[in-house]
């Protein structure tokens, strides 16, 4: 399975058709149907729904989208690495962040270290602790900022001193709105809107204990901005950090704490054992000098 053919393959998948593929890759379009067909015969499935007007992916087809999106962007990162000089620092940096207040540490970070390095490059991607892991098993992402609880066996990390507080985003005229704080027994049988993560789900019912069961849980998010809207509009209540979404006189959102109270950690972790590049390497120095002073 060759790069040049990938690219064609995608080339097809985005424009749904091979005649448009053809004059973007600037080949014949025989020679476009010949290659396909080709890495059909190779992977042993039909990836296209071949129609009059257009065609579609099959289920193998989409699959092999994904696959590939992921090998192109580890190839064009691998070849910015290798065209790096060595007097020079310069290239891109993959970070990956969970939503958290401690992306401003990083980035006070990210800001001193682009004042010595100017031609560095930063590429960030936002997710969820599970969705940059994986990432960084790819070698897709080179550091990436998680929140707790996580598995980080297989990672050097830093730990952050800030602890995230957890509470329950609601309308400024629910009727939980005027207390101080939120109780477990406050949210039975109020719909809610929780985080996805599995590990965080497991601590967020720890807290709530026997009265995890008389809340409705509506919904899921891995990301609180649609999930503050859904609140906004009055589906319910989500549990989620402080600070993470904009509160002010022009919305209709306020934010109360869990009490007893519920912290997380944070950590920035990279692989364990990779080989990075010069610029990654020397931003990885930077971290653990500036947090384990």
């Amino acid at each position: 399975m060759e790069i040049r053919v990938l690219k064609y393959f995608l080339t097809v998948a985005r424009e749904e058709s091979i005649t448009k593929g053809a004059e973007i890759l600037h080949i014949t379009q025989p020679t476009l149907s010949r290659q396909l067909m080709q890495l059909e015969e190779e992977l042993g499935v039909e990836l296209f729904t071949r129609g009059k007007s257009k065609i579609t992916l099959t289920d193998e087809g989409m699959l092999l989208r994904r696959r590939a999106e992921e090998i192109l962007d580890l190839v064009d990162k691998t070849e910015r690495e290798f065209g790096e000089q060595d007097n020079l620092i310069t290239g891109q940096i993959f970070i990956g962040a969970g939503e958290t207040n401690a992306m401003h540490v990083l980035a006070n970070l990210i800001k001193e270290f682009n004042k010595e390095y100017p031609q560095v490059k930063y590429n960030l991607y936002s997710g969820n602790a599970d969705d940059i892991k994986e990432k960084i098993d790819k070698g897709l992402i080179d550091i990436g900022l998680l929140t707790e609880p996580v598995n980080i066996e297989k990672y050097d990390f830093v730990r952050l001193p800030n602890k995230e507080i957890w509470g329950v985003l609601m309308q400024k005229d629910s009727p939980l709105a005027k207390k101080e704080n939120i109780k477990p027994e406050d949210l039975s049988n109020m719909a809610v809107i929780n985080t996805k993560r599995p590990m965080v789900q497991n601590e967020i019912e720890n807290w709530f204990g026997t009265q995890y069961e008389k809340i409705n849980v509506i919904a899921t998010y891995n990301l609180i901005y649609n999930a503050a809207i859904m609140v906004e509009e009055g589906l319910g209540y989500a549990i989620c950090f402080e600070k993470l979404v904009n509160i002010n006189n022009e919305t209709n959102l306020c934010f109360k704490p869990f009490y007893p109270k519920l912290e997380t950690g944070t950590v920035i972790v990279w692989k364990k054992h990779q080989v990075f590049s010069a610029a990654t390497t020397k931003f990885i120095e930077k971290i653990i000098n500036a947090l384990k002073a």
